[in-house]
């Protein structure tokens, strides 16, 4: 088993739940698994989140308290550290910058920013477009370097391009979303 520690990315949509309110885990896996339209994007096995937020908690960006329950065990109550808060703020506002990130860490992006307010998704959705267009220029240029007796590189280029144009058009039906929500 690796003890490497890979970057956190995904487990800094577990702080947008707690900067709302202080909760326990097992209240967060149920918002996370209940009502929550995140929980169609992103599911998580009950264990790992526990080991996600014990995590979040070492880095410093969320703290614990036990709180009493009268005759039951006593509680585990978390809460976001400024700097979770801060964190959070900016790994919300800051567009993915590989395609395969899109469908699980920019949707939870979107999630959080549609809370916020239109501005804040607004501005997600126009920086991701951004990188979304330099990533087809940064295609175009291999796929003109592709040898010719190359096909199967050149397939490869074209259905990534074929998936982040997929993804633009995406995001300009999210922009018009959002002006039907602002009438």
């Amino acid at each position: 088993m690796s003890n490497i520690r890979h970057p956190l990315t995904i487990e800094f949509a577990l702080l947008g739940f707690v900067r709302q309110q202080p909760m326990h885990p097992y209240e967060l896996y149920q918002r996370m698994h209940g009502d929550s339209a995140l929980g169609e994007v992103w599911r998580i096995k009950q264990a790992h989140l526990y080991a996600l937020l014990r995590r979040l908690e070492d880095e410093g960006y969320l703290m614990s308290a036990t709180s009493s329950q009268g005759n039951r065990p006593p509680r585990r109550v978390l809460s976001i550290t400024e700097r979770g808060r801060a964190r959070f703020a900016e790994w919300m506002r800051t567009p993915v910058v590989r395609g395969r990130d899109f469908r699980l860490e920019f949707l939870a992006k979107l999630y959080f920013a549609h809370q916020e307010g239109e501005a804040t998704a607004r501005f997600l959705i126009a920086q991701q477009r951004w990188i979304c267009r330099r990533m087809l220029d940064d295609l175009d240029k291999q796929v003109a370097t592709i040898a010719p007796d190359q096909p199967y590189r050149r397939l490869v280029a074209q259905f990534r391009r074929g998936q982040i144009q997929a993804m633009l058009a995406w995001l300009e039906t999210c922009n018009k979303e959002l002006a039907l929500v602002e009438r």
